[in-house]
This record gives C-alpha cells, sequence and structure tokens, in this order.
C-alpha cells in the first residue's frame, strides 16, 4: 500500500513543482508587461510601497497543475476501476478550486479598479460560506462525514447533532480566510503551507492502512508541497510575484479539506497554529480599537506586521514562523495517532 502511494506521491510532487516554475517563468513576464501589479494600501508598512507593481494572480502558476496531476491520477484510477478511492480528495480539490475562483475573480476586480479592494467583505464572505456549506453537504451525502466530531488527542467523539454542520462550515471558511490573511509578506503563506501539506503527506502514509482515502490525501498533499515550492522560487524575499487571493484561498480550502479527509477536522488548528494566530490577532487588534476608542494590542495587525514593525526582517518573520509551524505539525501528528 505504502509503496504505491509512493509512486503516486512522488510524481505528482515533482511533475507539480517543474510544472509551477515553468509556467511562473512565462506567466511573470506577461503579466508584468500587462501591468497586472499588486496596489498597496496606504496604511501598511510604509515599505511595502515597494512592492508595488509587483504581479499578482501567481496562485494561478500551482492551481493548473495541481488540477492536471489530479485529473491524471482519477483518469488512472478510472481505468483501474477504483474511482471511489479519490472521491473524497476530488470534492475537497472542488472546493478548494471554487475558492480559488473567488479569489481570481477579486483579484480581477481589484486591478479594473486599479485599487487594493476587490469584493466587499461581506460579498467574499458569503460566496465562502456557499462553497463551504455545498462542500459539507457532497462529503456528508457521500457519507465521508456524519454528525460525530472527534476530539484530537482525548479519542472523543461528541454527537453535535445539525450543530456539526454549522461548526464544520464556519470551520471551512474560517481557515481559507485565515490562510488569505497569512499571506501578507513574501513567502509567508507559501511556506507555512509547503511545511502543512507536508504533514498531510505524513498523515496519510501513517494511516493508510485504515484511512481508504490516504491514496488521494497524499495526492493532494504532494501537490501542495509541490506547488508552495515551486512558487517559492520566485515568491521568497524579494518577492517576483504573489499568489494573490486566487492563491491563498485555494490553499486554504485545499489544507481545510485535507483536515476533513484524515477525519479530524479540528487538527487544522494544531498544524496550522500560524494560521490561527494570524487571525486571531486581527481579531483582537480590531475588537480593542474598538472597545478602547483608538488603542492597540500590536503595532500592526495581522501579527507578521507587528514584527515588521519592531525590526524583524521578512526573512526572518518567514523563518520563525515556519519553525512554529513544524513545532505545531509535530504536535498534530500525535493528535492523530
Amino acid at each position: 500500500m505504502k509503496e504505491r502511494m509512493l509512486f503516486e506521491f512522488l510524481p505528482i510532487l515533482f511533475g507539480v513543482f517543474i510544472s509551477t516554475v515553468l509556467i511562473l517563468r512565462k506567466l511573470i513576464p506577461v503579466l508584468k508587461s500587462r501591468k497586472i501589479g499588486q496596489k498597496i494600501y496606504e496604511i501598511g508598512p510604509r515599505w511595502h510601497k515597494g512592492k508595488e507593481g509587483t504581479p499578482i494572480m501567481g496562485g494561478v502558476g500551482f492551481i493548473i497543475p495541481s488540477v492536471i496531476a489530479f485529473f491524471i491520477l482519477g483518469g488512472v484510477y478510472i481505468y483501474l476501476g477504483r474511482a471511489k478511492e479519490l472521491l473524497g480528495a476530488a470534492l475537497s480539490l472542488s472546493m478548494a478550486v471554487l475558492n480559488g475562483l473567488i479569489g481570481f475573480f477579486d483579484d480581477y476586480t481589484k486591478l479594473i479598479k486599479k485599487q487594493n479592494q476587490g469584493f466587499l467583505a461581506w460579498q467574499k464572505f458569503l460566496l465562502q460560506i456557499i462553497v463551504a456549506s455545498a462542500y459539507i453537504w457532497a462529503m456528508a451525502a457521500c457519507g465521508f462525514i456524519d454528525t460525530k466530531l472527534e476530539i484530537p488527542y482525548f479519542r472523543v467523539e461528541i454527537e453535535l447533532g445539525i450543530g456539526y454542520y454549522v461548526i464544520a462550515v464556519l470551520l471551512v471558511a474560517g481557515i481559507v480566510n485565515a490562510v488569505n490573511l497569512t499571506d501578507g509578506i513574501d513567502g509567508l503563506s507559501g511556506s507555512v503551507t509547503a511545511v502543512v501539506g507536508a504533514f498531510f503527506a505524513v498523515a496519510a502514509f501513517t494511516l493508510c492502512e485504515v484511512l481508504p482515502e490516504s491514496s488521494g490525501i497524499a495526492a493532494l498533499s504532494a501537490s501542495i508541497v509541490g506547488g508552495t515550492v515551486g512558487f517559492l522560487m520566485y515568491n521568497f524575499y524579494p518577492a517576483k510575484i504573489f499568489m494573490g487571493d486566487t492563491g491563498s484561498l485555494y490553499l486554504g480550502g485545499m489544507v481545510v479539506g485535507l483536515a476533513f479527509l484524515i477525519g479530524q477536522p479540528l487538527i487544522i488548528l494544531v498544524a496550522g497554529i500560524i494560521y490561527i494566530i494570524e487571525v486571531l490577532s486581527d481579531i483582537l487588534q480590531v475588537g480593542y480599537f474598538k472597545l478602547t476608542h483608538g488603542k492597540r494590542i500590536f503595532k500592526m495587525a495581522p501579527i507578521h506586521h507587528h514584527f515588521e514593525k519592531c525590526g524583524w526582517s521578512e526573512v526572518k518573520i518567514v523563518c520563525v514562523f515556519s519553525v512554529i509551524t513544524v513545532i505545531g505539525c509535530v504536535l498534530a501528528w500525535f493528535g492523530i495517532r
């Protein structure tokens, strides 16, 4: 079983990596020539103004090869009569792609308006809730989830009834937005997500004897790692391209979808600890600002900008946050065993 999964995992990993590098190599000059570049917030760190004009929508560079790789694997499984083994992964990939499309149209709207604002916040969130609801409904209809929520580490299942679906939808939309929020400096979201993708790959191989969806989980994990590492070839400081909402919303959908596929959705709160810290820092900053009529907890939120204003370089922030993610993933591994 593990040998077969490895035989599928490695070609997808390297295939998506090489394809991402080649696509972005061709895409970056095209985006530059058409002036498809990032508009920087006036309220952001002043040194970020130098990034203005950097091409965005780079997420298509790893989304396209990831989808193609999965379709090829799916074709093989259909030929072998084993298509059902990839059904859950196909649903999760579809959900991620739909979130990526939301991000794509958001990025495109920003370009049309010539500003750093695409959809209104409520419009984007509504679309994400619709996608998340469709995903949870499909997963339940296909028997991949029920109304019991497993608590990591304690091996306890809590029957939530219809409340499970509410929590599941909010978790999907929340993680998608948290990954989007993490994409604020060069290489951060890609580096953190590469580590999280590697964690789910390890989980797939660890649980392959008891998890029917392990092949699909391994395949999606391979595409995440290959795609993000390939993207980092052009996105690590100083970035030549940004993934945009196109890439970050897609990656958010992928990591939370994998958490549902291994049967422990809450484990993403541990493996993706940086995502959670980022979104909590933003919530705390906004809440405290409103309650105190102008006071702040952090110099700037989300928290990676706080450390920037404390004098940390972008490279240092990415390295520290990636190490924290590795620690979170190690702790998460003990939670799934």
